[in-house]
């Protein structure tokens, strides 16, 4: 549908993933659908075991909590809705509803990338600095994330609204799964440079300088484990770090590549540049719990033991 310029669009139309023909509609959205509920059923219970487990109660397992309920709130923002486009052909959505995916979008998004800076903070204190890793208390971790949550907040309300103030007045065809700012604001009539530019160094901040110190932690902490003599300590500590490493891995990865290419000028075709995004979007937020629970030690004992006690009493009732 189109307008002309002097009217106001009141609602958009999400294509999905661009080209994908009719028939492919029932499995695409099956798939999503099981995508969803891994992501939901996999980081409901990383939230749940750790509120109930009190051995897990520590600084570690408490910002897996926040990673996880990150991972689940962008699942819950994005996929309904391109569920619901392929299962009853719902590409509808309106105006405001759009801002509102795009702030939960990003917000989330930005969140998340801070609370990975969290993490590396406590591996970095926990390996480097042991001897003040007793100051990095529950209550220290937990005001970290909070902060993280309340600074990424904060950004996307000033971005949320410079992009609703633009005039759209024309095309309202949103190439992607979801609303993101980019997707927006490139159909504003009014090609509005110096937000664009802000929205991008903003973005730049919120993933460059967490992964900055990521990666400056990371290497502290490779340079440590190598002064350690015993194999058996060294092998243990860098045990202690996989699963950290693992899911900052699968986060940063796929988006430097995807804004490298950018930088580049070499660009993925339409289809392909969708699809890509809702991986590297989508896939993190349904293995992370996997992460969380065969590669963290304490995590695999309390599963364990839990295994083993749930056992012994269907036995004792035999």
């Amino acid at each position: 549908m189109q307008y002309n310029n002097t009217t106001r669009i009141d609602h958009f139309f999400l294509t999905g993933f661009p080209g994908l023909s009719a028939q492919y509609y029932g499995p695409v959205s099956l798939l999503l659908l099981i995508v969803f509920l891994a992501i939901a059923i996999g980081n409901i219970f990383i939230l749940v075991l750790v509120y109930r487990e009190r051995s897990l109660h520590k600084p570690t397992y408490l910002i897996f909590c926040h990673l996880a309920l990150s991972d689940l709130a962008f699942g819950t923002v994005t996929l309904p809705k391109v569920i619901s486009k392929y299962w009853f052909d719902d590409s509808v959505m309106s105006f405001n509803t759009c801002f509102v995916q795009m702030y939960f979008v990003h917000f989330v998004s930005a969140t998340h990338s801070c609370i990975l800076m969290v993490m590396a903070l406590d591996r970095f204190v926990a390996i480097c600095s042991p001897l003040r890793y007793s100051a990095f208390t529950n209550n220290v971790a937990s005001c970290l994330c909070g902060v993280s949550w309340f600074l990424a907040a904060s950004w996307m309300v000033n971005i949320l609204m410079n992009a609703y103030g633009l005039p759209y007045c024309n095309a309202n065809i949103i190439a992607q799964c979801y609303c993101d700012h980019f997707s927006i604001t490139r159909l504003a009539c009014e090609n509005n440079q110096l937000m664009k530019l802000i929205s991008f160094a903003g973005a730049m901040v919120f993933l460059l300088v967490p992964l900055g110190f990521v990666i400056f932690s990371y290497f502290a902490i490779f340079f440590v484990v190598r002064r350690v003599s015993n194999q058996e300590g060294r092998r243990r500590t860098v045990s202690t770090c996989t699963p950290q490493l693992l899911i900052t891995l699968l986060y940063y990865t796929p988006r430097c590549i995807v804004y490298l290419q950018r930088v580049l000028g070499f660009s993925l075709s339409l289809p392909i540049s969708v699809v890509v995004v809702m991986l590297y979007s989508l896939l993190p937020a349904a293995i992370n719990p996997l992460i969380y629970c065969f590669k963290t030690k304490d995590i695999k004992e309390c599963l364990s033991k839990r295994i083993k006690t749930k056992n012994h009493v269907d036995l004792g009732k035999r």
